[in-house]
């Protein structure tokens, strides 16, 4: 592989209840930072894969905690300090044990005026593959033309596209997300989505192989189908490949599908074949859903191998 991986869009400030129960009665919280974009970044970057995050922070602490944290983790940054707004924020609930409630405050945000001319076109072409996600599609007009005016410039490249849908309803206010999502998942090499996200993507199919047939049908040469407790599978050249879910104990699934998405692309860029890509995937997000931040627990490769062992403790 030459080259790195390219992703850009907003990442926040995460504060996340320490306890379980409502915010009205919890006292205490945890400081953190996370973004769909940037997990993705840190995921490769932890697998050995370099990354680029372009994005825009507030000039606020909060900001400057992203920038630390992706710098920290061995993501290049080539962020916007944007004086005028705020570095947007995420907050984490656990009404109860086994679930967790996310809310965003992020209107405004200075993440969400990312435009254009921020994404430098030389970081395109030299990519050995761009990431884009729906939710930097989403936040904003004009991030949204910022999305389509990367795949432009990569297109043009014959740089290779990966597409996330990464649906959230909440910043869908108007309009017709699944009109955007088939334009950028035509235009795209891979399309990662959840059931419910490849069904909007392409009609309501419930049969899995159906849906991955319909998702290649728009034009990606792969479509990966991510399925929660039931596993995944991917689909490629009239092959179909599944990967049943690894039994982990389950502390926070926020920021899973990311680590997922991390170990596929790092699998495919470090020349695994499909399967082998899946698997790697599957092993990333199984190791997510084990922490509660956005991106900690996503593995290091030399974490891989923890999965297999049988001894609860290592001497």
């Amino acid at each position: 592989m030459t080259g790195h991986v390219l992703t850009f869009g907003e990442t926040m400030g995460l504060f996340r209840a320490a306890d379980v129960g409502s915010l009205a009665d919890v006292h205490e919280a945890r400081i953190g930072t996370g973004g769909a974009d940037s997990n993705v970044a840190i995921g490769l970057s932890r697998l050995g894969v370099p990354a680029v995050w372009v994005g825009r922070v507030g000039d606020d602490g909060l900001g400057r905690r992203v920038l630390r944290d992706l710098r920290g983790e061995g993501v290049e940054v080539r962020a916007i300090v944007d004086g005028g707004a705020p570095t947007g924020l995420m907050v984490k609930e656990k009404p109860l044990p086994h679930r967790t409630r996310v809310s965003f405050y992020r209107s405004g945000s200075a993440g969400s005026r990312l435009r254009p001319e921020d994404v430098d076109a030389r970081l395109v072409q030299s990519a050995a593959l761009v990431h884009i996600t729906g939710i930097t599609a989403s936040i904003s007009t004009s991030a949204r033309e910022t999305v389509r005016s990367v795949l432009a410039v990569a297109r043009s490249a014959g740089v290779p596209v990966s597409f996330d849908v990464n649906h959230r309803s909440a910043l869908w206010r108007e309009g017709d997300p699944a009109l955007v999502y088939r334009e950028l998942a035509s235009a795209a090499d891979v399309v990662f989505a959840g059931e419910d996200e490849a069904a909007m993507l392409v009609g309501g199919d419930a049969d899995p192989q159906r849906l991955l047939e319909a998702m290649l049908a728009l034009g990606p040469s792969t479509a990966v189908l991510k399925r929660g407790e039931l596993g995944s599978m991917a689909s490629e050249g009239g092959a179909v490949v599944e990967s049943p879910a690894l039994p982990v104990p389950v502390v926070d699934t926020v920021g899973a599908g990311d680590a997922f998405v991390a170990g596929f692309l790092a699998g495919r860029l470090q020349g695994e074949d499909l399967a082998g890509s899946l698997r790697l995937a599957t092993a990333a997000g199984a190791f997510a859903c084990m922490g509660s931040g956005d991106w900690e627990s996503s593995p290091r490769a030399a974490d891989l191998a923890l999965l297999e062992g049988t001894e609860p403790v290592s001497r």
